[in-house]
């Protein structure tokens, strides 16, 4: 698919949330029509992230994570030290990719990049995301303007499951979250990062 398209990856470490949106808003904007693609691989510390269609009482409980309301599709969810998230900043025109076309290759290439460690994972009709044993294990969001996108996914790799018990994670009431380590104790976020690079390579 997209080895012949540059796709430039740059590693950011851990980085407040917010500027890192704005970053991207302002990449987007400034898009020309020969612009690479990029991917951004980073963590954040705690901060709860709400979509466009947030609904309020989603939050249950203010555990004094802050909350930033956000452009992209979708409900609430959590992002923290241990998630491994991975912004996508694509001209989706150019790699001839529809929304939903490109959920489906993100999806899939979080199914199999948990595949090389072992873990089974699937879709569930009518929830965006990655599930193991009907367990959230990858969240995803994006925003288009202009025919480019920019927001990804967020896949759980070691962290601290505590803060999702104050929301419904992606506006589910209920709904159980997991991670590669209950699976994979040795995983680390720089191995899974690298493989997930490598999968959405070929998948874009």
């Amino acid at each position: 698919m997209g080895q012949d398209r540059p796709l430039i990856v740059k590693q950011l470490g851990q980085v407040d949330y917010e500027p890192t949106w704005r970053a991207m808003q302002d990449f987007t904007s400034r898009r020309e029509p020969d612009t690479p693609d990029e991917l951004w691989l980073c963590e954040h510390p705690p901060v709860f992230t709400q979509g466009l269609a947030g609904k309020p009482e989603h939050l249950l409980a203010d555990i004094g994570i802050p909350v930033v309301k956000i452009d992209r599709g979708g409900q609430v969810t959590y992002h923290g030290p241990g998630q491994l998230v991975c912004y996508l900043l694509l001209d989706l025109k150019r790699r001839g990719l529809t929304i939903k076309g490109l959920v489906n290759r993100m999806e899939q290439a979080v199914i199999d990049l948990l595949a090389e460690f072992g873990v089974s994972a699937e879709r569930l009709s009518g929830a965006p995301g990655v599930y193991v044993a009907g367990a959230k294990i990858a969240a995803l969001g994006l925003k288009v303007k202009n025919g480019c996108c920019y927001h990804g996914l967020a896949l759980n790799v070691a962290m601290d499951l505590a803060p999702f018990a104050a929301i419904n994670p992606c506006g589910y009431p209920g709904m159980a979250v997991t991670q590669i380590s209950a699976f994979t104790p040795a995983a680390d976020k720089e191995t899974v990062g690298a493989k997930l690079v490598d999968q959405l390579r070929v998948k874009l």
